[in-house]
């Protein structure tokens, strides 16, 4: 039986107190909620919505999460010590092992979509078998060939650069 398709409108729904980590607050008391929206049949994917109140706190990624803001702002300085707003419509990939630091000047909301990375053969072998049922059925199992239009670095790379946080 096929599961059902899922909706939500993450800007309105109701959240739960998901803390952060204390020993990861820098300034502040951010409070973060969250609720978990969906989750893959396999269970290595989660879409989640996400809200934090105002502070500074530094995120270490055990899996890779892209979001997208919803509403607010935040500053993000990456590992290269780079600074970047994020706000309403911003886009951001972190792969697993990555950190960044956070300052939030208000509140923010985002929706994440989180992912347990597989072993490189085991995302090959997975592939391989998407293309087989994709050639015998005529349906796509996986993913069209995707590649991205643009390097992450033209995408707005000089119009959202902070300086100072």
């Amino acid at each position: 039986m096929p599961k059902p398709v899922i909706f939500a409108c993450p800007a309105d729904i109701e959240l739960s107190s998901a803390p952060i980590t204390p020993d990861w607050i820098i300034e502040g008391k951010p409070e973060a909620r969250a609720a978990k929206l969906a989750v893959t049949a396999d269970g290595t994917s989660t879409v989640m919505a996400w809200s934090c109140t105002a502070g500074r706190f530094t995120w270490n990624y055990a899996i890779d999460e892209t979001l997208h803001v919803i509403s607010g702002e935040a500053f993000v300085t990456d590992d290269k010590g780079e600074v970047r707003r994020l706000g309403p419509g911003d886009m951001v990939y972190f792969p697993a092992g990555s950190r960044s630091n956070w300052y939030i000047p208000h509140e923010i909301r985002k929706i994440a979509f989180c992912r347990h990375a597989m072993p490189r053969p085991l995302g090959v072998m997975l592939r391989t078998w998407n293309k087989l049922v994709d050639l015998m059925t005529g349906f796509s199992a996986g993913e069209a060939d995707l590649e991205p239009q643009h390097q992450p670095a033209e995408i707005g790379a000089d119009s959202r650069r902070a300086t100072a946080v």
